[in-house]
């Protein structure tokens, strides 16, 4: 007789440490059927039980090579996504909330998109001018419109090398959604912030004229991620004020300025590589997610470095925060019973196209 998927209601009211310990039975009778992936900014009582740590396409790569069947994705919905697509087809994707989103994501949907492609035709011919490129960020209709029209996905370690692909295609770039990682990875490359326009989705045209259009090397999307956005230069120079030899590390969605008043930019990965490798006794100031950052600080503070949060607030992924012990106790205890739960299952004629776009970018890194 086959048993009824488990109820969450008997987990929702369950502390913290007895949801830590079903987790750990539940991964001990799943064995290697099950491979768990964590982000970098997932909160630590769920990042103990991680498999696998990285970011969110280190993580989707690695776990297509594993050979458990169910991947758990403990991050947001298009990181679980990406996993889909580039997974094996007897693996299955499962996001243990499916309220983790991601409200970067959500600022581009397909069909603001389609409609800015629209509405650029009225200036150019984009099939023919423009190269769409969507940071991993998004989602995976979104990758596949970037398959289906030449165009390619980038990550924040790989944008100016992505850019540089997309400008042999083509002469300009629609970027989408993050404006702040394609400026500063346009600025990177030389191009001028005034070549580097905003495309504003709720109004018409973008809100751009023909003329603007016509002379951008970069449509940037007006979209940003609500945790890179709390930094400030002010925390930088009140910072610098202090600590005159300190150091500062930031991640690419941040803010223009943040980014030029930084003495490092790079993605989670570059982040924890280059503070984990910096002289001792030496202090930083780390503009990215909380948890990173205090994961971060007690990995090195044996080696006497100091390891600061950027902004004065505390600032982490909220979406991210979703997924907590108790969703995941109950996801693994469903699977020990043979049961699935919010699997994430990428439709095939968008994960043929998502496909295309990833591998261009997989290709050209």
């Amino acid at each position: 007789m086959q048993t009824a998927t488990i109820s969450f209601d008997r987990f929702n009211s369950l502390a913290d440490n007895d949801a830590g310990e079903r987790i750990r039975t539940a991964k001990a009778k799943l064995g290697k059927d099950v491979v768990l992936l964590c982000h970098h900014y997932q909160r630590a009582d769920v990042y103990v039980h991680a498999d696998i740590t990285g970011d969110s396409l280190k993580l989707s790569r690695l776990a297509s090579q594993a050979e458990a069947k169910h991947i758990v994705f403990c991050g947001v919905h298009f990181m679980a996504e990406v996993a889909d697509i580039l997974s094996r087809p007897e693996q299955i994707s499962i996001l243990p909330d499916l309220a983790a989103g991601c409200s970067m994501a959500d600022m581009a949907s397909l069909a603001k998109v389609e409609r800015a492609w629209r509405e650029l035709g009225a200036v150019l011919d984009p099939d023919q001018k423009v190269t769409p490129v969507t940071y991993i960020n998004s989602a995976a209709d979104l990758k596949a419109f970037c398959g289906a029209h030449g165009g390619i996905v980038c990550t924040s370690s790989n944008a100016p090398k992505i850019l540089e692909w997309s400008f042999k295609q083509r002469e300009k770039v629609l970027f989408f959604p993050d404006q702040h990682l394609g400026r500063w990875s346009g600025y990177k490359m030389g191009i001028p912030l005034d070549e580097m326009v905003i495309w504003n989705p709720d109004l018409e045209q973008g809100g751009l004229t023909k003329e603007q259009i016509e002379k951008a090397k970069i449509i940037l999307w007006h979209g940003y991620c609500s945790v890179h956005q709390m930094f400030q230069p002010r925390d930088i120079i009140k910072f610098r004020n202090q600590y005159p030899d300190g150091i500062v590390i930031s991640h690419p969605e941040c803010s223009f300025e943040v980014c030029k008043q930084s003495d490092y930019i790079g993605s989670t990965e570059y982040i924890l590589k280059t503070v984990k490798e910096g002289a001792p006794n030496t202090r930083w100031l780390v503009g990215t997610e909380l948890n990173l950052v205090e994961r971060l600080a007690q990995e090195v503070k044996h080696e006497g470095k100091t390891v600061q949060f950027m902004a004065g607030t505390i600032c982490m992924c909220s979406t991210m925060q979703r997924i907590d012990p108790q969703h995941l106790a109950w996801t693994l205890e469903n699977l020990v019973e043979g049961k699935v739960v919010n699997q994430i299952s990428v439709p095939e004629h968008e994960a043929k196209l998502a496909k295309i776009s990833l591998q261009r970018m997989l290709d050209v890194s």
